[in-house]
C-alpha cells in the first residue's frame, strides 16, 4: 500500500503548524527518515521526545485528556487538582 502526504504549500512556511492523522504520520515518519531535516528541528525527531510523543497519544486515545479550559483560572485549578 503506498501513501501519498502531501502539505499544501501555504502551510509550508517556517513556523507553521501542520496536524496530522496518525496513518498519515507514520508515513510521513518514513519519509522523513529520507530527507534533511533542519538543524534547529532535529530535537523533535529524537527517540526521547518521540517516545514523549507516544506517551502523549496513549493517553489521548485512553481519554485522560482535560480541557479546553474557559480560563486561566479554571486551568490552574485543573493542574493543581491530585488525581
Amino acid at each position: 500500500m503506498t501513501v501519498t502526504l502531501t502539505i499544501p504549500k501555504r502551510l509550508a512556511e517556517e513556523g507553521d503548524l501542520v496536524i496530522l492523522p496518525r496513518h498519515e504520520y507514520i508515513a510521513f515518519e518514513k519519509w522523513r527518515k529520507t530527507v534533511m531535516v533542519k538543524s534547529e528541528d532535529a530535537w523533535f525527531w529524537t527517540p526521547e521526545w518521540q517516545k514523549k510523543e507516544a506517551e502523549v497519544d496513549e493517553e489521548i486515545r485512553k481519554g485522560k485528556l482535560k480541557g479546553p479550559f474557559k480560563s486561566h483560572k479554571a486551568l490552574m485549578a485543573a493542574l493543581n487538582k491530585k488525581s
